[in-house]
C-alpha cells in the first residue's frame, strides 16, 4: 500500500513542486532551530579535491551551488536543444507569444527592483526576480486539474524554458568573477571534443559526459560561472546518433528523475533557510527584500500579463487555444514563482550572510504569494468555465 503511494505520488506531476516546497519548509525549520549551527556548520564545511596542490577547495555550499546545479543547467541545455530541434521552439510562430511574455517578464521585475534599490550596494541583485522556476510553477498549475486548458500548460512551459535561457545570458554577461584566460583557453580543447563527437553522432554518452566535466573544471577556474558548461555540454549531446537513436533523448529521460527528485530539493534545502529569529520590520521593508518580493509579484504580472494582452489585442498573436483573460492573468502569477533560480542568481550576487538572508526573504515571500494567487485564479477561471 506504501508502496503505491509512493508510486502514485511520483508519476504525479506536481510531485516535483511539492517535493521542493517540502525541502523549503524544511530548511526554514531547521534554520530555525537549536540546529541552526550544524546546518550552517556542514554548509560551510570545506570539501577539497586536489592532485599535487593543484585543485577544487570550497565550501559544501558552493559544491551544490556550482557543481550539483551544473547538472540541473545541464537538464535545462537538453530541454533547450530538443524544444529547438523538434519542439515547442521549432516554429517561430508558436514562439512569438511567450517569447515575447517572457521578455516582458524579465525587464519589469528588474525595473521594479532597480527602482527600489536604485544607488545601493544591493542593485547586483537585479536579475533575481527576473527567473521562474519552471518545476515549481508547473506544480502548481497540476495541482489546479485537469480542466484548465491543455494550451495553457504549453504557454506556460515555453515561457518559462525562455526565461531560463535568458537567465543563462545574464549569467554569462553579469556573473562573471575576474577572468583567468589561461583555464578559459584550456576549456576550449575539451570543447573541441564534444563539438567533434556531436558532428560524427557519437552513441555512447559516458564520453562527452567525461569531456563536460573537464570543461567544467576549466570553466569555473577561470572565473566564468560554471553551470554554464553544464549547458554547453547538452548542446553537444546528439539529438540522433548514426543509428538513428537519440542519445539525447536517453539522457534527458534518465536524468530527469534524479535532478527533479534529488538535486533541486538538495540545493532547495540548502539554500533556503531564513532565519526569522531576530527579524525586525524595518529588515522585512528593506529595499533588498521588498524589490525581489514585488518583482516576483508584480513584475511578472504586468511583464507576462501585458506583453500578452498587446501582442493578442495589436493582432500579432493569437490567445492560446481554449483559454480566456483570467486563465492568462493566472498563467502571469505562476510565472512570478522565481524560487530554484532566484535563489541561485541571489548566491552569485551576494555573499554576504545577511543580504543572502533577505534574499530568501524576498524570494520565499513573492514566490508563495505569487503561487497562491496564480492557483486561486486557474480556480477561478475553471470554476467560471461550462461544464
Amino acid at each position: 500500500m506504501l508502496l503505491r503511494a509512493f508510486d502514485k505520488f511520483f508519476k504525479h506531476e506536481a510531485s516535483g513542486g511539492i517535493l521542493l516546497m517540502i525541502a523549503a519548509a524544511a530548511a526554514m525549520m531547521v534554520a530555525n532551530s537549536s540546529l541552526n549551527g550544524a546546518y550552517d556548520g556542514a554548509l560551510n564545511s570545506v570539501l577539497r579535491v586536489t592532485l599535487n596542490g593543484e585543485g577544487l577547495e570550497k565550501p559544501l555550499i558552493l559544491w551544490i551551488n556550482d557543481g550539483l546545479m551544473a547538472v540541473f543547467f545541464f537538464l535545462i541545455g537538453l530541454e533547450l536543444k530538443r524544444e529547438m530541434l523538434e519542439g515547442k521552439l521549432k516554429n517561430p510562430a508558436d514562439v512569438m507569444l511567450p517569447g515575447m511574455a517572457a521578455v516582458g517578464g524579465m525587464i519589469l521585475p528588474a525595473v521594479i527592483f532597480a527602482a527600489f534599490n536604485w544607488g545601493q550596494p544591493t542593485i547586483a541583485g537585479w536579475a533575481i526576480p527576473a527567473a521562474t522556476d519552471i518545476a515549481f510553477a508547473l506544480g502548481i498549475l497540476a495541482l489546479v486539474g485537469t480542466r484548465a486548458p491543455a494550451s495553457l500548460k504549453v504557454f506556460l512551459l515555453t515561457l518559462a524554458i525562455l526565461d531560463d535561457l535568458g537567465a543563462i545570458v545574464i549569467i554569462a554577461l553579469f556573473y562573471t568573477a575576474d577572468l583567468k584566460l589561461d583555464y578559459l583557453y584550456l576549456a576550449l580543447l575539451p570543447l573541441g571534443g564534444l563539438i567533434w563527437l556531436n558532428m560524427k553522432g557519437a552513441h555512447r554518452i559516458a564520453p562527452a559526459l567525461l569531456l563536460g566535466t573537464i570543461m567544467w573544471f576549466f570553466v569555473l577556474k577561470s572565473g566564468v560561472h560554471a553551470t554554464l558548461a553544464g549547458v554547453i555540454t547538452a548542446f553537444c549531446i546528439p539529438l540522433k546518433d548514426k543509428w538513428g537513436k537519440s542519445p539525447l533523448h536517453a539522457l534527458e529521460h534518465g536524468l530527469t528523475p534524479y535532478v527533479l527528485y534529488l538535486i533541486v530539493p538538495i540545493f532547495a534545502f540548502a539554500n533556503a533557510g531564513v532565519v526569522l529569529g531576530g527579524l525586525t520590520a524595518d529588515q522585512m521593508l528593506a529595499p533588498l527584500p521588498i524589490g525581489i518580493a514585488l518583482g516576483l509579484i508584480a513584475g511578472k504580472q504586468l511583464g507576462v500579463f501585458g506583453v500578452t494582452f498587446l501582442m493578442v489585442k495589436s493582432g500579432l498573436a493569437r490567445m492560446p487555444t481554449g483559454a480566456n483573460w483570467l486563465h492568462i492573468y493566472g498563467i502571469s502569477c505562476l510565472a512570478g514563482i522565481g524560487f530554484t533560480m532566484s535563489l541561485f542568481i541571489g548566491g552569485l550576487s551576494f555573499t554576504d550572510a545577511t543580504l543572502m538572508n533577505e534574499v530568501r526573504l524576498g524570494v520565499l515571500a513573492g514566490s508563495v504569494v505569487s503561487a497562491i494567487l496564480g492557483f486561486a485564479t486557474l480556480k477561478l477561471a475553471i470554476a467560471r468555465q461550462p461544464a
